[in-house]
C-alpha cells in the first residue's frame, strides 16, 4: 500500500517548531519532504538532538547557500519539480533572498507556497520578533491565570505552559494550509500562495471563549466544575476526573464517593457551590487508593484518567495499543518516535527513516533535479551546496563549526526569523 502522500515533493526552508512539526507529519504520510539548509550549522534546533531528530526523521536534508547565486539557481531547478515550498522566515525574507513565491511562481506556476510566520504577513506586528510565550499571551490564551479583574492572580506572574500550544497550532495549520493547496491546484490547476500566522491560529482557539465576550452572551468557555478536576488518592497518585456538566455522571461519582446528599444538584448548583463540593471530593478521593478509584470508576462509566509524566505515556497499553509509538533507523542504531496522529484504511503511517546529517542528500536531490556532476561539483567547490560525503574532512568540519556558527545563527535569527517559527 502506498502511503497517503506518496509522489508529493515538499521543500523546507522553515526552521525551529512550526515549519518542522508539519513537514514531520506530512513526511510520516510519505511526502518527500526536502529540508533546505545552510551549509555551516543547519536548522538551529541540531543543537539540541534530541528536539531535532524528533522532527527531522524520515526527511532528507541539501545544504545549499541561499545567499549566492548558485545556490539559489541551484534551488530554482529543484523548484521545477516541485509541488510544495514552506518558509518559515520573517515577513520580506524570503523577496530579500529571492526565492518568494512571486519570483517561484515563474518557474513553477503549480507551486504550492506556504509562509508560516509569527504574526502572519502584514499588520502592525508582522516584523516583530517573538517566541511561543509572546505569541500565547499577546492572543490571550494565559487568560485563564489572570483574577477577574485582569490583574494577576495572587500577585504572580502567569506561567509559560509546557506545551508550544501556539507553534504546534501553527504546525498542525501548516499541514491544513499543504493540503488545501493541493486540493485547490487539482481543481483549478493552479497553485497558490498560504499564509499561516501562529497569532491566527491562537485567536482562532480561543473561538468559544472569545465568542461570548464579543457578544456579551455568557462565561467565557466551559467553566470547570468540581468533578472536573485533579484529587490525590491515598497512596499519594494524581486522579484526573472529568465531569464536566454531565448530571448522570455526577451522580454516579457521588454514589461512589458517599455523597448522596450531593447528587442531585444541577450543574449551575454545582458550580455556584464548587469551592466546598470539591474540599468535600477531595476529602473522600483521598481515602482509596489510585488502583482502587480506577477500579470503581471503570465499573461505573465515569470519565477518569491516571495523570502521566513523559515515561507514563510512553508506557501506557493505550499508546502501544494504537502503535503510537514506531521504531526506525539503521541497524545498530534504531530510534524510538511518536508517528503522526492519524490513521488512513487501518494504517497508522510513520517514519520510514532516521534523522539526515546535515547535506546528506545534497548530490542526490540536485541529480534528481537534473543537474550533472560537474555543475552540482561545481556548486559543492563555490560553497554554494555541501555534502559531507563529498568533501574531504567536511563532516569533522561541520562539526567544528557548528558551535560558534550557531552563536552566530542566534544573532542572525533574532533579525530574519520569527522565534519558534
Amino acid at each position: 500500500m502506498k502511503p497517503p502522500l506518496a509522489g508529493v515533493r515538499l521543500l523546507s526552508l522553515a526552521e525551529q517548531y512550526p515549519g518542522p512539526y508539519a513537514t514531520m507529519a506530512l513526511a510520516d504520510l510519505g511526502a518527500d519532504v526536502i529540508n533546505v539548509e545552510r551549509p555551516a550549522g543547519g536548522d538551529p534546533t541540531r543543537a539540541f538532538p534530541g528536539f531535532w531528530e524528533s522532527l527531522a526523521r524520515g526527511k532528507r536534508s541539501v545544504a545549499l547557500d541561499l545567499k549566492t547565486a548558485g545556490g539559489r539557481a541551484a534551488f530554482g531547478t529543484m523548484v521545477a519539480g516541485a509541488d510544495v515550498v514552506l518558509e518559515g522566515y520573517r515577513p520580506g525574507v524570503v523577496g530579500r533572498l529571492g526565492v518568494d513565491y512571486e519570483t517561484l511562481r515563474q518557474v513553477n506556476d503549480r507551486l504550492v507556497y506556504v509562509s508560516v510566520s509569527g504574526f502572519g504577513q502584514d499588520g502592525p506586528y508582522r516584523d516583530r520578533p517573538g517566541h511561543d510565550l509572546c505569541y500565547q499571551a499577546l492572543a490571550g490564551t494565559l487568560y485563564g491565570q489572570l483574577a477577574g479583574d485582569g490583574q494577576l492572580a495572587g500577585g504572580g506572574a502567569p506561567r509559560p505552559s509546557t506545551l508550544e500550544l501556539g507553534d504546534l497550532t501553527a504546525g498542525l495549520l501548516t499541514v491544513q494550509a499543504v493540503l488545501l493547496g493541493l486540493v485547490r491546484r487539482d481543481r483549478d490547476g493552479h497553485g497558490s500562495y498560504l499564509d499561516v500566522s501562529v497569532f491566527d491560529g491562537l485567536v482562532s482557539l480561543l473561538s468559544a471563549h472569545l465568542g461570548p465576550v464579543l457578544n456579551d452572551t455568557g462565561t467565557p468557555g466551559f467553566p470547570h466544575e468540581p468533578g472536573y478536576a485533579v484529587y490525590r488518592t491515598s497512596d499519594g497518585a494524581l486522579l484526573a476526573l472529568g465531569v464536566a456538566h454531565e448530571d448522570q455522571f455526577w451522580r454516579r461519582l457521588c454514589a461512589l464517593a458517599g455523597l448522596e446528599s450531593e447528587q442531585d444538584l444541577s450543574s449551575a448548583q454545582r458550580l455556584a457551590d464548587r469551592a466546598r463540593l470539591g474540599g468535600l471530593l477531595a476529602t473522600r478521593i483521598a481515602t482509596r487508593t489510585f488502583a482502587q478509584w480506577e477500579r470503581l470508576l471503570t465499573e461505573a462509566d465515569v470519565p477518569h484518567s491516571a495523570v502521566h509524566d513523559l515515561a507514563g505515556v510512553a508506557a501506557d497499553p493505550h499508546t502501544a495499543s494504537r502503535g503510537l509509538l514506531v521504531q526506525t533507523g539503521p541497524p545498530g542504531d534504531r530510534r524510538r518516535f511518536v508517528r503522526q496522529p492519524l490513521v488512513v484504511d487501518g494504517v497508522g503511517w510513520g517514519p520510514q527513516s532516521g534523522a539526515p546529517a546535515l547535506g546528506q542528500h545534497t548530490t542526490e536531490v540536485l541529480g534528481e533535479a537534473g543537474l550533472d556532476d560537474q555543475a552540482i561539483a561545481a556548486l559543492l567547490a563555490s560553497g554554494a551546496a555541501a555534502d559531507p560525503s563529498h568533501s574531504a574532512g567536511s563532516s569533522d568540519r561541520l562539526s567544528a563549526e557548528l558551535s560558534p556558527e550557531l552563536s552566530a545563527k542566534k544573532e542572525h535569527l533574532a533579525r530574519e526569523l520569527p522565534g519558534g517559527d
